[in-house]
């Protein structure tokens, strides 16, 4: 069980709209594998199948040998960054929201499904808006790419709009750690436990909060997260957990232009983890801000 405590504090920054400079189209492409002119060039897209236990969300993501049946891992880059055009207005939910148990009370979240009734799991984990129709967005592409996604509601039914900065900061703020762990060491439980999903450990993906969240989780779990992919969101400085329990193969996407996560801070991040041995790599990609992905694009990035 993941221990409670450990939901750092984010930078003042975070409280304030991030500086962001507006990206050419040709630097940043939302509906493919790239997003972005990184610090080296992006990982190609793999035409193997993905290893059903490592649940990959990035191409570079790959297991060293062996591959099954199941979802590409071109297919879960395309799902997580979606082409800017699908706004929440043109989205059609085909998810379900599920409570599950977490040390004897009730959490919730966004549960989405593959049609062909089940692959590897995956834990999606917000930005600081809360659980909006856009994460359920990311749920959704990852169905439809063959892996069993849920986005547990870190705010318990409270969110955030694009134009409530403050409202966002105090929800994220107000965050209690331990309830925080909890949930999200919940989330993988129901996923491990759920008919659909088919292997022994899942993925994390994140955004923002749900970035730093997604690092966290996967230090806390250990062998229970295989793969974890977080975007524009790292614990930085000595806000971080204990490392010694992170297992999970990690690929991170960054932007240069972010007072969030400055990148320099993510780089030494990255040294730190891999002297200590981990599998981890980050990208930072050059002209590009806070919440990149993000299709409904709230920052102006």
């Amino acid at each position: 069980m993941a221990r409670p405590g450990f939901l750092p504090t984010l930078p003042e920054s975070a409280t304030r709209r991030t500086r962001t400079r507006q990206a050419e189209p040709h630097e940043v492409e939302l509906g493919g594998v790239s997003v972005g002119e990184g610090d080296g060039e992006p990982p190609a897209a793999f035409d193997d199948d993905v290893d059903g236990v490592v649940t990959v969300l990035h191409p570079a993501i790959m297991p060293e040998s062996g591959s099954v049946d199941g979802p590409t891992a071109y297919g879960a880059a395309t799902a997580v960054v979606p082409d800017r055009e699908c706004r929440a207005e043109e989205r059609v939910m085909s998810g379900v929201m599920v409570e599950f148990p977490v040390n004897g009370t009730q959490a919730g979240g966004y549960l989405a499904v593959p049609e062909g009734g089940g692959g590897p799991g995956v834990v999606v984990l917000q930005e600081w808006w809360g659980l909006v129709p856009q994460i359920k967005g990311v749920c959704d592409r990852l169905a439809a790419e063959g892996f069993v996604a849920l986005a547990p509601d870190l705010y318990h039914g409270e969110m955030a709009g694009h134009t409530e900065m403050d409202r966002a900061g105090e929800l994220m703020t107000g965050l209690p750690p331990d309830r925080a762990a909890r949930d999200m060491s919940g989330a993988i439980d129901f996923l491990l436990a759920h008919d659909a999903t088919t292997g022994p450990a899942v993925g994390v993906t994140g955004f923002c909060m749900g970035g730093m969240l997604t690092l966290m989780i996967a230090a806390l779990e250990g062998d229970r997260v295989a793969a974890a992919a977080p975007f524009y969101g790292a614990p930085l400085g000595d806000d971080g957990p204990d490392w010694s329990g992170l297992t999970a193969r990690v690929e991170g996407h960054f932007a240069s232009d972010d007072d969030f996560f400055p990148p320099d801070a993510v780089r030494d991040l990255q040294t730190t983890l891999r002297d200590m041995g981990g599998d981890v790599t980050f990208h930072v990609y050059e002209d590009t801000g806070h919440a990149f992905a993000n299709e409904e694009n709230p920052l102006g990035t």
